[in-house]
């Protein structure tokens, strides 16, 4: 066996997948992978069966950017026909429950009037008998209550159906993540491994610590890693070593959208982790390389695909030391508990944060901030801005934060006083909210009310009473989602005249206006406090 040892490229891509589509935390959750393989994934794929061209002419309208349509050529057809029919066949399972929960809404919504509901649980499809909890609100409206815990313990979280496709970047660019499946494909490698495979974590190390070639291919235990493209992910070249900040202050790295790394000499803090691979085209940006060795701590917002993006935590989870995430409200299915996610995908360290709840850290403290909107008035609790303080400074990211309720920001600023910095996202458009919950209605909205229920953050007014009331001394737009290599999760793309550019540049001319450092960030960004 050969003992020479090599290094994994920096432009390594890896996309994680389950049933060869994108992985996000809804497809993780079995509950709610169920809704989306049936209400998704197999519409898509016999739509664009049916009809490639329109597809196409869809995927090419900017005004259609990010909808339901599959982002591939007339000549893959047979082969999202083949994936169409494994799917009905070996995920048969998982359709049937996807089915059995709409039946007991159903259920719920047809029998169930205030009366005890004991009676009921008799007539619970047969699949779900034994995970949910049929309980009423204070008002007497009716749902049922998922035992997670116990979900993943059952036949219905299968981990044979995830995949990791490994390959060079080469551009920005890819299809948009919920509406494309991961076929196989020239320069593409993907290998069946659960997520969890402490095999990726080895693998990525490799970035930084070389070892031998025959010995990680070894470690996947897969004949997927015969051939020459997975040697060609592998280079003798050292890359250049990474470095924990060494300063007597803070230092606040922007990496694009809504993950900024904050350090002190004694303390890493992530937030919403999503980084880029390639530095070589504009904007200038962050990448792999400028991490430090470790993270000793990651902050999640909340649970959207552009916030949860396990293509960056699965590189990052041997660096990462603790996961901090929202307590999610512990059953509902629009809420799956991000916890038991990472969990089970191998991050063994994760704990939950409550509102107003403080972590104490190395040189300070984070606590988790409420936060309203982004999530289309749906009873979601997973969701949380993070204050950070750290040598005295104080640090609100608040991506996502819909000021809609100022009184809220008056208490919560009656807790922690004044900021020094605020990074605030203003993505005031939002799609409605079927964009990213539809496949969990059991009875679709009707477009009157989709439209008017979105997920989007602040604009300028409510933004700007954010900045005021907590008498910011610096301000910073971010999670904007509008990167080159992020579109592929956000499909976002702005002109001058998109409401989110206007807003957010409104905002920041009135905050240099009043005498506070202002801008909307975009690429990369680095400041000392």
């Amino acid at each position: 066996m050969s003992e020479h040892k090599q290094y994994l490229r920096p432009n390594v891509q890896l996309e994680p997948l389950v049933n060869q589509w994108y992985a996000w935390p809804h497809l993780i959750a079995p509950h709610t992978a169920a809704m989306h393989f049936a209400n998704a994934h197999v519409k898509m794929m016999k739509s664009f069966i049916a009809a490639p061209d329109f597809h196409a002419a869809a995927v090419n309208n900017p005004a259609m950017r990010g909808g339901p349509f599959v982002d591939l050529p007339r000549d893959r057809v047979p082969d999202v026909k083949k994936l169409q029919d494994r799917t009905l066949k070996e995920q048969g399972l998982m359709l049937a429950l996807g089915d059995a929960i709409k039946k007991l809404n159903e259920l719920l919504s047809n029998e169930a009037k205030g009366q005890s509901l004991e009676p009921l649980y008799e007539k619970v499809p047969d699949l779900l008998k034994g995970y949910v909890e049929l309980t009423y609100d204070l008002n007497k409206n009716p749902s049922a209550r998922f035992i997670e815990g116990l979900l993943y313990g059952s036949k219905y979280y299968d981990k044979s159906n995830q995949a990791i496709d490994l390959s060079l970047v080469e551009k920005d660019e890819r299809p948009f993540v919920f509406s494309t499946p991961r076929l196989d494909s020239e320069g593409h490698l993907q290998i069946h491994i659960p997520l969890e495979d402490a095999a990726i974590d080895r693998l990525f190390e490799m970035r930084a610590a070389p070892r031998s070639f025959e010995l990680i291919k070894e470690a996947f235990t897969t004949g997927e890693t015969e051939g020459d493209l997975f040697r060609r992910l592998f280079t003798d070249e050292p890359p250049k070593p990474s470095e924990r900040y060494s300063g007597e202050g803070v230092r606040i790295r922007y990496f694009g959208h809504a993950c900024i790394l904050i350090e002190t000499k004694d303390v890493s803090i992530m937030t919403d982790p999503c980084l880029t691979y390639r530095s070589d085209s504009d904007p200038p940006r962050y990448t792999f390389a400028d991490l430090p060795p470790s993270i000793d701590y990651v902050l999640i917002t909340h649970g959207h695909q552009d916030h949860v993006l396990f293509e960056t935590l699965l590189q990052l989870r041997h660096r990462i030391g603790q996961v901090i995430v929202p307590r999610s409200g512990a059953g509902e299915l629009e809420d799956p508990s991000l916890k038991l996610i990472l969990k089970h995908i191998g991050f063994k360290n994760v704990a939950e944060i409550d509102d107003m709840e403080t972590i104490e850290v190395e040189d300070g403290s984070v606590t988790g901030i409420p936060f309203l909107g982004e999530h289309g008035d749906l009873n979601i609790r997973s969701k949380a801005a993070h204050l950070i303080r750290l040598k005295g400074r104080s640090i609100l990211c608040a991506a996502d934060s819909a000021n809609l309720e100022a009184k809220l920001y008056q208490h919560v600023h009656e807790m922690v006083g004044d900021l020094d910095l605020l990074f605030l996202g203003m993505e005031c458009d939002g799609a409605p909210v079927s964009w990213i919950y539809g496949p969990l209605f059991t009875k679709p909205l009707d477009r009157k009310m989709d439209q008017s229920r979105r997920l989007c953050g602040s604009d300028y007014t409510r933004g700007i009473d954010i900045v005021k009331r907590f008498r910011c001394r610096e301000v910073y737009v971010y999670a904007m989602g509008q990167e080159p290599w992020l579109g592929y999760v956000t499909s976002i793309k702005y002109t001058d005249e998109s409401k989110p550019i206007i807003e957010s540049s409104k905002l920041v001319e009135m905050c240099r206006e009043i005498g506070i450092v202002a801008e909307r960030l975009y690429g990369s960004k680095e400041i000392i406090v």
